[in-house]
């Protein structure tokens, strides 16, 4: 299996040090930035897995750069927003609803947890969709079926 790459930015160096230290020992390729604007251009260059971003970012803040990259991939690359600014639910329900982030913690984050969260996120298990019929194939089957009830019910005609 190829390894997973994670873009990780943060305007804070030991921050980004310590996120991509967690990811690299679990043989994740990591990509870092320290500014929104880079981030985006690593992200369209890069074409990572999944993207753990603060949400405070200068050039282009977290939140923004979230609701961006989402609407361009209409949600097919996980964004975990981990932040020591933002602190409480109104900003992560705002985080999570309005601007389409898969996670959200606060600083000091619970590295297991955030592991946990990307993990899942990255997990190669097939979208139930795949396994799911199409509504044609659906509307088929129930329409066999009533037919064969229709059938069962009426009898032999004499």
């Amino acid at each position: 299996m190829p390894s997973k790459k994670v873009l990780v930015a943060d305007y804070d160096r030991e921050s980004l040090k310590s996120l991509g230290k967690i990811f690299a020992t679990h043989k994740m390729q990591v990509i870092t930035a320290t500014d929104g604007q880079l981030a985006y251009e690593k992200y369209k260059t890069e074409k990572p897995d999944l993207i753990v971003l603060e949400a405070m970012l200068p050039k282009l803040h977290g939140f923004d750069l979230t609701s961006k990259i989402n609407e361009e991939t209409k949600g097919s690359i996980p964004i975990i927003i981990v932040t020591g600014l933002y602190k409480g639910a109104q900003y992560k329900n705002e985080a999570l609803r309005s601007f389409g982030a898969a996670d959200y913690f606060e600083k000091p984050y619970d590295e297991e947890k955030l592991l946990a969260s990307v993990t899942r996120l990255l997990s190669d298990e097939p979208d139930i969709d795949e396994d799911l019929p199409s509504p044609r194939e659906v509307i088929e089957m129930l329409s066999d079926q009533l037919k064969e009830r229709q059938r069962a019910h009426s009898g032999p005609k004499e």
